[in-house]
């Protein structure tokens, strides 16, 4: 199962390596982390996605997480209200014939081309993981020649 776990952190070199070598010593599979300044510089907030077969593992990850000295607080906030962001960019086969069409497909996720060369075009999307993978399927077929994820970062609502 998907987890999504916020945490403060103390920014620090190598809270994130401290951070990383937890999650692999519990053989937790990570998808994603996002680590970013906050709004007081001496802290960082990391969003960071794991997959773990019991929410127990989470639990125990969460445990040992808490325990390391640079870090504030980290939570479990899957089942919280939450808004969750990720930014891709999506380098497209794109020959002017169909440049129009792409456009037409890449509208209603509220996509932008953000860079055109002779044979492909650059599209940056924003939004949920579904939103995104949803864009990524669509523009499938056009032929993806790179594609870079940011990877999510989110906090609770409210």
């Amino acid at each position: 199962m998907r987890r999504t776990l916020a945490a403060i952190v103390h920014n620090e070199a190598g809270v994130l390596s401290r951070i990383t070598s937890v999650l692999n010593r519990r053989q937790v599979n990570i998808e994603s982390i996002s680590v970013g300044v906050t709004e007081q510089p001496d802290f960082s907030r990391m969003t960071i996605i794991v997959h773990v077969d019991q929410l127990a593992e989470t639990e125990q990850v969460i445990k040992q997480l808490n325990k390391q000295i640079d870090v504030m607080k980290v939570s479990d906030i899957t089942e919280e209200p939450h808004i969750e962001r990720e930014l891709v960019l999506i380098k497209v086969n794109a020959p002017t014939t169909t440049r129009s069409e792409i456009q037409a497909v890449i509208d209603p996720f509220r996509a932008r081309i953000v860079d055109v060369a002779l044979k492909t075009i650059v599209v940056q999307v924003a939004g949920d993981t579904k939103k995104v993978e949803a864009c990524i399927d669509v523009l499938r077929p056009y032929g993806i020649k790179q594609l870079a994820r940011t990877g999510v970062t989110g906090f609770t609502r409210g």
